[in-house]
């Protein structure tokens, strides 16, 4: 033991004091153990090798239709244990061997350690970490959207089958990103209908999909959110949880629903999450034609409506839309919301049902919705390991093939903005290339939100090092830098045959909850690149890093500036791509998935940027 020690000391602790202590660490070893233990095996119904008396319920039949096996299952339940299957962490039924089961996981772009039914250990440290979906959709490539997808539902059914992950993934988003200052961007296909559409049934596809070729059977449950016209979080005050969208009918024919159709129709979603806002003057959780009439009834939704985390207390408490919490759950259910993020369903039904506000064939019919999916899933079909992803295992998750295709999209979705010439670089004519900015080494920052833990990064200045020698300044501690080092940065750059600056945006930025006010680059990154510009050496190339766009005008028409690249959040292996970029080994595209000009308006009329 090192001196500092306690138990080294001239004054050691006494005998029982060491004891307690003995005693604590063996508890903790003991509950951390068993805990391992725990999320050894997979969650899942029907368990009849372990208990055959589970055999002669129909629900656990696998030769009947499911249709059959739901009902069976929700006529044995009583009115509060119905209302248990409400609720995202959804209460067993001991009795008839169903244990609980945690509805939230997410998987945007990557298995996400975000929500509660998924998890990362020392069996599985983390999962192949794609670009953000900005990125992704900038690469156009609809058979990429879903490529992607699979190697995720592959990595989910490897991590559920070692009990780390759930079965339903609250992704992707789908939602329009017209307003560039929006913090959720960056999640979204960007601004165009029909790239998002193209994007949504292509990711959707690739996560539900079976190799079997059932379509009545899923991989893992998708779901497309957030329904619908959400494109604000917290801008000057206005807040996602008390803004109403009004919206034309057109404009939601034309521009906010296509995706969502998109997902249900072709994609055949197993679900739908509405969102915090109102839709001309409605909450969406609680619109019985959003619900009930579109999303079910036109789009004939075969799966479950699931309320964005806590919509339907936030439509009560925020928007004061009904007077009573139980008006706020019967309202919601009765206009087709089956499951509830959150617990305010669970905690407000039975009272809504005892006031006659709501029947139980309405919760009967909610319940079934969410017992579908987990039919279709195998759920209640046994032990995962006897069905057809049994074999999955952690040695399936962060693959060489897996951690390739991450690169690639990246590298298919970088753009192109601006190249004098200067662009590829030839490795044989730099002696010296100077690595300069922010983002250039940084590895959290490549991900973006709604991460997972990545299977290993490269950053920039890796990728980069990696070819050429190079030399390397922050030039700024952070993206919000309040002081830049100047100096250091025009001196690094005078000496460099090429100087690369990686700038931009970070969660700090722009996130959920976070909407940017205005469209500079944060901090004084912006006279970080002048003054690096006016003493550098040779040619300067400016790397965005950066969900939404910014006013980058002053650096298009910088003669010293010979190329810019837009990289967006671009995943674990950001570094590589960026880096066959620059040095020829690919080719990037010229194309945009939001508005490609360079020119900022007044903020208080439309924009056009980057």
């Amino acid at each position: 033991m090192g001196s500092s020690s306690p138990l080294t000391r001239r004054n050691r602790a006494p005998p029982s004091s060491v004891s307690s202590v003995y005693l604590i660490f063996l508890c903790f070893f003991l509950y951390f153990l068993n805990f391992s233990n725990a999320q050894s095996s997979p969650v899942f119904a029907c368990d009849v090798a372990a208990n055959p008396s589970l055999a002669a319920y129909g629900f656990c039949n696998t030769v009947l239709k499911i249709e059959y096996r739901v009902a069976d299952l929700v006529a044995r339940l009583t009115l509060q244990e119905k209302i248990g299957f409400l609720v995202s962490k959804a209460n067993g039924v001991t009795r008839l061997g169903i244990p609980t089961y945690e509805w939230w996981s997410e998987a945007l772009h990557g298995v996400s350690y975000i929500g509660p039914g998924t998890h990362f250990s020392s069996q599985v440290p983390g999962a192949t970490s794609f670009p953000q979906v900005i990125l992704t959709a900038a690469s156009f490539n609809v058979s990429l959207f879903q490529a992607i997808g699979k190697v995720v539902s592959t990595e989910a059914r490897a991590m559920y089958n070692v009990g780390l992950a759930g079965l339903t993934y609250w992704s992707p988003n789908v939602n329009i990103f017209r307003d560039p200052r929006w913090g959720r961007g960056q999640e979204t296909p960007g601004e165009d209908p029909l790239l998002a559409s193209k994007y949504a049934s292509g990711y959707v596809k690739g996560l539900q999909e079976t190799d079997g070729g059932d379509s009545n059977r899923l991989k893992v449950a998708a779901c497309c959110k957030h329904y619908t016209a959400y494109d604000v979080d917290n801008w000057k005050g206005v807040e996602r949880y008390s803004f109403n969208a009004v919206v034309t009918q057109q404009d939601m024919d034309d521009t906010y629903q296509p995706p969502f159709k998109s997902c249900v129709v072709d994609g055949n979603v197993a679900s739908v999450m509405c969102s915090y806002n109102q839709v001309n003057g409605k909450p969406t959780c609680a619109d019985p034609d959003l619900l009930s009439g579109v999303i079910r009834g036109e789009w004939k939704l075969n799966g479950y409506i699931v309320s964005d985390c806590d919509s339907v207390d936030v439509l009560y408490k925020n928007q004061h839309y009904t007077k009573t919490p139980a008006e706020a759950a019967a309202i919601s259910i009765l206009a087709g919301l089956d499951l509830n993020c959150g617990s305010f369903l669970g905690q407000h039904t039975e009272e809504a049902v005892k006031s006659g506000l709501v029947n139980e064939a309405a919760i009967d019919k909610a319940i079934s919705n969410n017992f579908l999916t987990l039919m279709r899933l195998g759920f209640f079909d046994g032990n995962p390991k006897n069905q057809i992803y049994g074999g999955l295992g952690p040695t399936d998750v962060c693959t060489s093939a897996n951690q390739e295709l991450a690169a690639d999209a990246a590298r298919q979705g970088i753009v192109l903005l601006k190249n004098t010439g200067c662009l590829p670089l030839s490795p044989k004519s730099i002696k010296t290339l100077a690595v300069i900015g922010p983002n250039a080494n940084v590895t959290k920052t490549m991900i973006g939100n709604y991460e997972g833990t990545p299977c290993k990064y490269t950053t920039p200045l890796q990728g980069l090092a990696g070819t050429v020698s190079t030399t390397y300044l922050p030039g700024c501690s952070n993206v919000a830098c309040a002081v830049a080092d100047v100096a250091g940065a025009t001196k690094l750059a005078a000496t460099a045959d090429v100087s690369v600056l990686v700038i931009g945006a970070d969660q700090s930025i722009e996130a959920e909850s976070r909407d940017r006010v205005d469209l500079h680059l944060p901090g004084q990154q912006q006279e970080l690149v002048i003054q690096v510009a006016k003493a550098a050496k040779g040619p300067v190339l400016l790397v965005i890093m950066s969900g939404g766009g910014f006013d980058i005008t002053f650096a298009k028409n910088d003669p010293k500036i010979a190329g810019i690249l837009w990289v967006g959040y671009p995943g674990e292996a950001g570094g590589i791509a960026i880096a066959d970029i620059i040095f020829g080994r690919y080719n990037p595209s010229k194309r945009l998935c939001f508005k490609p000009v360079f020119v900022i308006a007044n903020l208080n009329k439309p924009v056009l940027v980057m």
